[in-house]
């Protein structure tokens, strides 16, 4: 049974900022370790549209931060203060669905302009890295296509924090959510690392490692107390 919502202001304003401390950490950790990383010489070579490979690395990683953090701040002001839907009413889905495909989509395509602004900087078979690449997207495009026939996007995108009546719709355990019911997280972020093994992009490969540990941060640190509260799971 769903943990019922303390009404309490203070103690709702102290929900939407659960597990965020772990975020927090998280992401400077993983700055830093970055930071690190993007002083090796394969970030100094090549450039897109004139725009060089740091540049684009940056902004393959601010991106997924600024996607998670906007939707922590959507579901949980909606969850616990039902923010947005007492500000755009009927709307408030609809807006904030928009929000997080607009953020979801750049996040999806800028690390393949990223790999090809940075190509050929991984000193491995070409051969061999493509075919890592083709074994990486099929799980990827079943995911999306399971997540699109069986689980539908509007409850990928989190419509259980608006509406009610989604929280009595069964899990479901069709298509790749046969084999685990994190599909999204283990399965659909393997897009990340197509570009950097298709063009064989070090930085790119990079930002691959950090997309797929930093959404395991979101499902700790907001995800999984979400679903807590909703479920109680």
């Amino acid at each position: 049974m769903a943990e019922a919502i303390d009404g309490r202001p203070a103690r709702r304003l102290r929900l939407v900022f659960e597990g965020q401390g772990l975020h927090v950490v998280a992401v400077a950790v993983l700055i830093g370790a970055l930071a690190a990383v993007s002083t090796r010489p394969s970030f100094d070579v090549g450039e897109l549209w004139g725009v060089g490979t740091l540049t684009w690395f940056w902004i393959a990683v601010w991106l997924p931060v600024a996607h998670q953090l906007y939707v922590w701040f959507c579901w949980r002001m909606q969850l616990h203060m039902e923010l947005l839907t007492r500000t755009l009413r009927g709307s408030a889905f609809a807006t904030y669905a928009t929000g997080f495909a607009v953020l979801g989509i750049a996040r999806a395509i800028v690390p393949f302009l990223l790999a090809i602004a940075n190509q050929d900087t991984i000193a491995f078979d070409p051969i061999t890295l493509r075919v890592l690449a083709v074994l990486a997207l099929i799980p990827a495009l079943y995911l999306f296509y399971s997540v699109k026939r069986y689980f539908t996007f509007t409850r990928a995108f989190g419509i259980d924090h608006f509406d009610p009546s989604y929280r009595r719709v069964p899990f479901v355990r069709r298509g790749i959510f046969r084999f685990t019911s994190n599909g999204m997280y283990v399965y659909g972020f393997l897009l990340f690392w197509v570009p950097a093994l298709w063009w064989a992009s070090e930085a790119a490969l990079w930002v691959a490692i950090f997309n797929h540990i930093y959404i395991w941060v979101h499902y700790y640190a907001t995800e999984r107390p979400d679903m807590k509260r909703i479920y109680g799971l």
